[in-house]
């Protein structure tokens, strides 16, 4: 199998924005049995989900940039040249309403 976070293409990462947290950690640890740890941020506690002791995803609180926007589940898609992905999806038609940001990894 190969891995979706050196793959160019391939889904990698799954999150959930949400305004409760801890409701969330319940409910779908109980639906799909995931496990969460938690990785306290300067800004928040970010929660990572597992599943099979698999990094799959994480939760967690809306950020205040997010404005009125609703609780979501948002993807992650992995490429070899995020610069240079976000231009073409420019000249293909798409907007970038978040600038391409680097993700701090986890300890």
């Amino acid at each position: 199998m190969t891995d979706p976070f050196t793959q160019h293409g391939a889904f990698s990462w799954c999150e959930l924005m949400t305004t409760d947290v801890a409701a969330a950690r319940k409910f779908y640890g109980a639906l799909f049995g995931w496990e969460m740890e938690d990785f306290p941020m300067p800004e928040m506690t970010y929660t990572v989900v597992k599943a099979g002791g698999n990094g799959i995803g994480g939760i967690m609180k809306m950020p205040a940039q997010a404005g009125p926007m609703p609780p979501c589940w948002g993807t992650y898609v992995t490429v070899n040249d995020v610069d240079g992905i976000a231009k073409k999806a420019q000249t293909l038609g798409g907007k970038i309403i978040v600038p391409p940001t680097d993700i701090p990894k986890a300890p």
